[in-house]
């Protein structure tokens, strides 16, 4: 059988005349692009810019919805009650729905953003309320959710096509969660050690975790984030390992 992943980059991250990320040198090797809504990021005109480049490189559009905070960039976790982050869901995947209309396209996924993803990995509640919003405003849309965890149920509870999403550039704890960034080892900075942690995820499925035990996985689409330094770097290589490794990117 032949394997194949899914390659998803977070991006539209500028706002104003802050620019965040390196969106349309990586674009070309991505499949899926997750795009900010204004709340951690993002503006209308960049959100109009994003999309007509994703269009552009035949990619996926996908709403990434966060919380917000526009001084933390969505990563600072916030006392959020499961009707707020509906409703902070539902407008966001609106806004990005409508600037894509207007192009002449429809979203394919949504992925929360930062903080509202990760507390919703260890929330069951909140993280139906967020495949809830997903499922009220569009349920022909994939939700993106961290493979193995309480998502993927409240995905599925709601009707919703899941895709479990593994980490290029991300260290993994024993429970299968991502480290958190305030620890020194959550990134992984070198290109080799990534595409060692990716061609192990996707054709054995299992991520080696920090503490050195296996956490099982099932790798449907691989996140490259677009904020690092050598993102593009980063994106080039892999999508070349993966092919090399006879992996079809799709």
């Amino acid at each position: 059988m032949t394997l194949h992943i899914d390659l998803n980059c977070d991006m539209g991250e500028s706002f104003g005349a802050w620019k965040m990320g390196q969106d349309e040198q990586i674009l070309p090797y991505v499949s899926s692009a997750n795009i900010a809504c204004g709340y951690h990021a993002g503006d209308a005109s960049v959100m109009r810019h994003t999309v007509a480049q994703a269009i552009k490189h035949g990619v996926k559009l996908g709403a990434h919805p966060g919380l917000p905070d526009l001084v933390g960039f969505g990563r600072r976790n916030m006392a959020i009650s499961p009707e707020n982050a509906y409703d902070i869901m539902v407008v966001q995947i609106g806004a990005l729905a409508a600037v894509a209309a207007t192009q002449g396209k429809r979203l394919h996924h949504v992925k929360a953003h930062g903080a509202l993803y990760n507390m919703a990995v260890k929330d069951a509640t909140l993280a139906k309320a967020l495949a809830q919003a997903i499922s009220d405003v569009d349920k022909s849309l994939i939700m993106f959710v961290l493979a193995g965890s309480c998502m993927v149920e409240a995905a599925q509870q709601c009707g919703l096509t899941v895709k479990q999403e593994v980490f290029c550039d991300r260290t993994y704890q024993p429970d299968g969660s991502l480290t958190p960034r305030r620890e020194h080892n959550a990134m992984i900075t070198d290109v080799n050690q990534s595409i060692t942690q990716v061609l192990q995820m996707v054709q054995k499925g299992f991520v080696t975790a920090v503490d050195g035990s296996k956490v099982t996985l099932k790798a449907e689409t691989l996140c490259i984030h677009g904020d690092q330094p050598n993102a593009v770097i980063f994106a080039q290589s892999i999508r070349s390992a993966l092919q090399d490794a006879g992996i079809n990117i799709s």
